[in-house]
């Protein structure tokens, strides 16, 4: 039995379902270690401006424990929001053959990296980074540099798509260490809930004043400047769409500015935030998910793999980290240049513009994320510690 400790900075609804599957899994014993307990009580959210505390179990059937956090300000919104005194002495009483971290940009997890003594336990690390936008700067060869010094600290790393994997190269991680662990979602639960979640978002369509008939462009997220709701917004009324409704979900600090620029376009819709038991009937709501971020923050875009595990296809920007896996253009969605409004708005006019053909690439979209699901991650694991020495029958 190989001892896995894992270190998360909260429990957070799309790992999770992973922790659990791994539990579940042959020859692995699973503890997680979390910094911060952010989901599971509720929260203040800049991003949604709202208090948030999610409505699907996050710690049940794994073991389990929130390590102290001394921070003065916690969370994750900056380096020293996690500031875990005993998180070293805490996993090294448990044990483990093997330890997992899930992120490495917080003053714990780096104490850790550099304390830790890997003849005791070897390092991997799963993360989800791209560069997907060049960085510069008279500092940005000393960020590379202490990064990739961070990273010679891993004995391997589990890249969760193309993107990620380049980003690992960039840093000096050589290729044997790094190993695929693609970024994944509870597909069974979407697809589980699909039949309810399209007989509810008929009915919800209709409650928001949707017009029967109508095909839905959804944009649901944070309304927040890198998420780019604004351009989404002004492509859409430039492409003047018959029959197509824009469904904003979410809130945020950009909510009234979207509000004004909307002003008198019955085409567009709004709803409020949606919480993680209502995702599948917001999905199914869609004929085509929109994901038009811009610069480095989007670093996976999981929303996407939720929405094809219902057959809906996305339309995302060349920013977005999963673009290279989930997206093939004119098979399971589209790519627009991140930033340029222009393009955007042409590609939904080809998106639109034959209802057979979208409906297509939502059946092909479902059959791509088929392979983005947690056995195929737990696969990439388990090859992990196999060629480090520590996976035991």
């Amino acid at each position: 039995m190989t001892r896995l400790a894992i270190l998360a900075t909260h429990p957070i609804q799309y790992y999770a379902p992973w922790f659990r599957h791994m539990a579940r899994t042959d020859g692995l014993d699973v503890r997680v270690f979390y910094l911060w307990d952010f989901g599971v009580s509720a929260r203040l959210d800049p991003g949604f401006g709202a208090d948030v505390v999610w409505d699907v179990p996050l710690l049940d059937g794994y073991e389990h424990e929130f390590v102290p956090n001394v921070a003065r300000d916690p969370g994750t919104h900056r380096f020293g929001g996690l500031a875990n005194p005993d998180l070293l002495a805490r996993v090294a009483r448990w044990r483990p053959d093997a330890v997992l971290l899930t992120a490495y940009r917080h003053r714990s997890l780096v104490d850790f990296l550099l304390g830790w003594d890997r003849r005791r336990a070897p390092i991997l690390f799963r993360g989800d980074s791209h560069r997907l936008v060049p960085r510069s700067g008279f500092a940005e060869p000393l960020r590379r540099a202490a990064i990739a010094a961070l990273f010679r600290r891993l004995n391997a790393c589990l890249a969760v798509g193309r993107a990620n994997r380049d980003y690992f190269r960039h840093h000096g991680v050589p290729s044997r260490r790094i190993f695929f662990s693609p970024h994944a979602v509870d597909n069974a639960r979407f697809l589980a809930a699909e039949p309810d979640a399209r007989r509810d978002a008929a009915a919800w369509r209709l409650e928001l004043g949707i017009p029967a008939g109508n095909r839905v462009l959804l944009f649901a997220g944070k309304f927040v400047e890198k998420k780019r709701p604004l351009d989404l917004l002004a492509a859409f009324q430039r492409a003047r769409l018959d029959g197509v409704t824009l469904l904003f979900v979410g809130s945020g600090p950009l909510e009234s500015n979207m509000r004004r620029a909307a002003a008198g376009n019955p085409s567009v819709v709004f709803a409020p935030f949606q919480n993680q038991s209502q995702m599948p009937r917001t999905l199914a709501a869609a004929d085509l998910l929109a994901l038009p971020s811009f610069g480095p923050f989007e670093t996976w875009g999981l929303i996407v793999n939720e929405a094809m595990c219902l057959g809906v296809p996305a339309l995302v920007s060349t920013h977005v980290g999963c673009a290279r896996d989930l997206v093939v253009p004119g098979r399971t969605g589209f790519v627009f240049r991140a930033g340029d409004v222009a393009e955007l708005s042409a590609r939904l006019s080809e998106a639109f513009a034959d209802p057979t053909a979208l409906a297509r690439l939502g059946c092909n979209a479902r059959r791509r994320v088929a392979r983005y699901d947690y056995a195929h991650a737990n696969e990439g694991l388990m090859r992990a510690l196999e060629a480090l020495g520590v996976s035991n029958p």
